[in-house]
Parts: C-alpha cells; structure tokens; sequence
C-alpha cells in the first residue's frame, strides 16, 4: 500500500487557501528545498479540481518557457496526476486521469497498484479532510507561515476532533515551521482531577 502525504503552505490561524500577499513573502531557498524533498519520488500527484486548475494554469507554460523553474516544471508534467473531479471536460495536460466514483476508494485502489510507492496530495484542502477522514492520510506536511491570514478556507473544519503525533520540526530562516505530523491518539482520558498536581505551585 502506497504512503499518502499532503503537503500544504498554512498561516498560523489555520488558512490553507494561499494568498500570494502573504506566501510569497516567506518563500526562500529553504522553503524551495522543503518543497522539493516534498515531491521526492512521487508515483502520483492526487489533486483536487481547484488545484489542479491552478497547476495546469502555470507550470506547463512555465516549463515551455525554460526559465529557471522549468525544471520543476517538468518533473510536474512527467508524473502522474489524478484528479479529483466529476467533470469531463478535457484535463489539458500530460500524464492525467480523472478519479472514477468514490473518492476515498479510488484513492484506496491507485494506492494499492503495484508500483505506485508514494501520492503525494498538493493543496487540495477537500480532498485531505477526505482523506483524513478515511484514514488514508499518513503523513500531513505543512509550512506555517508566521502570518494570521484572517480570512480564507481552513483545513480544519468543524467535527470531531483529529489528534495527531509530531514526526519532526524545523524552523527555516523565515521564521517559518515545517513541520511533519502523522495521525495519532491522545495521550488518554484525563480530567482537571487528574492534572491538578501539575499545576504550577509558586512559592507562598
């Protein structure tokens, strides 16, 4: 079975819908690389529509262009993409499919193909609380931009709670965190009783 990871750029109040104002401004070499561990030895990118849309709206006039991204660009065309999405219209780009049916069980049968290692899902805040809800979701990267974005969708929307372990941190020279969460448990059931000792004791 395939690893899913979502990679996600985040402010500090939970936004995961980017605004360039406050995105751009952060991203520097190491973000860069960040992004490009990322997207190491990728089988298939798992987008939804929007993002997808934004992807096919760039990156291959970026990679006609040959600039200095094009190389990134490129790599984004050879891989393999599957769209979320209940349309049929014309994808636009190289090496892309459509999901057939339910969402959480194609997923389930792209991820089981023999080959296919690792989906990596950009963005696609919709397609990640799916997936999370499901189950499917073992790692969840995000890049938290020291910014209160105040407005925008957020990747955690209303329901139960969702706990999560803490892989590993780092702070980039930005100020942002990237940091590496997998699906976890809480530490178990406590209430104010159970806590009460530690509770800081000043000195009288």
């Amino acid at each position: 079975m395939a690893t899913i990871v979502s990679t996600l750029f985040i402010s500090l109040d939970g936004v995961a819908e980017v605004d360039p104002a406050w995105h751009f401004p952060y991203f520097d070499e190491r973000m860069g690389a960040a992004v490009g561990e990322d997207y190491e030895d990728v089988d298939v990118l798992l987008l939804g529509r929007v993002t997808y849309d934004s992807f096919a709206g760039a990156w291959p006039e970026r990679e006609a262009a040959g600039g200095e991204d094009a190389g990134f660009a490129a790599q984004l065309g050879d891989v393999r993409k599957l769209v979320a999405t209940r349309g049929d219209q014309d994808l636009g780009w190289r090496n892309v499919e459509r999901t057939e049916g339910d969402l959480v069980e194609a997923v389930r049968a792209v991820a089981a193909e023999p080959g296919v290692e690792k989906i990596l899902v950009p963005g696609s805040i919709s397609v990640v609380r799916q997936l999370m809800a499901a189950g499917l979701l073992d790692e969840l990267r995000l890049l938290v931009h020291p910014i209160a974005a105040r407005h925008g969708e957020r990747l955690f929307d209303e329901g139960e709670p969702y706990p999560l372990r803490l892989v590993s941190s780092e702070v980039l020279p930005t100020g942002v965190l990237r940091l590496i969460y997998a699906p976890g448990e809480l530490p178990g059931e406590k209430t104010y009783d159970d806590i009460v000792s530690d509770v800081p004791h000043p000195d009288a």
